[in-house]
């Protein structure tokens, strides 16, 4: 079907959020009819009722859990729903995020679905019923940013983008910063580079896989066998495939680790193995996390504008929602920071010989 537009005042179209009387017009029967069979409040007769349910979930149509407080609606609200507040990254875009609004007087209503699709279109679903201005996620599907865009409710996908040309997006340049990383090992001699990712569907595992396979071919490197190594969400599983990956008798002379949490399992894995960082194995990470300042040595790593990034897509959002306009893709620059867990692949070998 064709969803209803509304003219803003910049001239653009955009989608209409679906109410009770579109509902009732679809079904073709009154509003108050339409009311009764949705909520169950009064008669409705049952071909009626499912013909409205049918209309309902068709058009998309969502109840507005505000339609009976309007002082509740007095105080704009926006929509924030990350993937992991236990992960120091989402925390942080939060805390971007939430200052920005705060400062606009929005009042924010945030959700961490755990990574999981089922809890985003939950949180999308209660978004929307509770009738937010506008919409921050990180997406872990396309599903839920498109359900609510069809609504006519502004969104920023933040980190990971889903709906390119459907609205906006705040992301980092993954590419670049895994492409610098890997040349900054090839550099140092390195041709058993390993990256270990728990994920390369979403476009931040894929975009850092793509920066570093690049940096191979630049530097006429072929990817071996464990060029890449995609060990999924479980800690444990994550554990015994470093593990392994380690304890090969052609181990990787560096590994790059893809985000600050798959970071941090090949280090206590490497440590517990006793592999001397840099000397038996070189290690870069994915975002600076504050552990990787404080270890010795330090890790080289490349650092997340995390908090900037909270913070700028809220400002997109909140001119998104003053004036709708043409989706924009804004991406942030990832510094690399060198500091002592990477070294020369010669110095790695003097050292081994000096042990042995």
């Amino acid at each position: 079907m064709t969803h209803a537009k509304r003219r803003t005042t910049a001239g653009s179209d955009v989608p209409a959020r679906i109410t009770l009387a579109d509902v009732a017009a679809y079904a073709g029967v009154s509003r108050s009819t339409a009311s009764r069979a949705l909520t169950g409040r009064g008669y409705a007769a049952p071909e009626v009722k499912s013909r409205v349910d049918a209309a309902a979930e068709e058009l998309g149509y969502v109840p507005d859990a505000n339609a009976r407080s309007l002082k509740a609606r007095r105080t704009p609200t926006v929509g924030l729903l990350v993937s992991d507040l236990r992960n120091p990254f989402y925390a942080e875009v939060a805390a971007g995020a939430g200052g920005v609004l705060r400062a606009q007087g929005y009042t924010i209503l945030l959700v961490d679905d755990a990574g999981s699709e089922l809890e985003e279109m939950d949180a999308a679903r209660t978004f929307l019923a509770m009738r937010v201005a506008g919409v921050l996620l990180t997406p872990v599907s396309a599903a839920a940013t498109q359900f609510i865009v069809r609504q006519g409710v502004p969104v920023v996908e933040i980190d990971r983008q889903y709906c390119r040309g459907e609205c906006d997006a705040v992301l980092v340049d993954n590419v670049t910063a895994a492409r610098d990383l890997t040349r900054h090992l090839i550099k140092l001699g390195h041709r058993r580079i390993t990256l270990i990712a728990d994920e390369l569907g979403w476009t931040t595992g894929a975009g850092r896989a793509k920066g570093y396979l690049q940096a191979l071919a630049e530097a006429d490197r072929p990817a071996g066998d464990d060029a890449v190594v995609s060990c999924g969400f479980d800690p444990e599983r994550i554990e015994k495939e470093v593990t392994e990956l380690l304890s090969k008798r052609r181990r990787p002379t560096a590994v790059f680790a893809a985000n600050n949490l798959v970071a941090e399992i090949v280090w206590r894995q490497a440590t517990r193995l006793g592999l001397r960082i840099p000397d038996d194995l070189s290690f870069v990470a994915f975002d600076d996390s504050p552990w990787m300042s404080m270890v010795q040595p330090g890790i080289t790593t490349v650092g997340q504008p995390s908090v900037e990034v909270g913070a700028r897509a809220a400002r997109q959002l909140v001119n998104r929602m003053g004036k709708p306009g043409r989706p924009r893709t804004i991406r942030l620059d990832c510094p690399l920071i060198e500091r002592g867990s990477t070294a020369r692949l010669g110095r790695r070998r003097a050292s081994s010989r000096t042990s042995s």
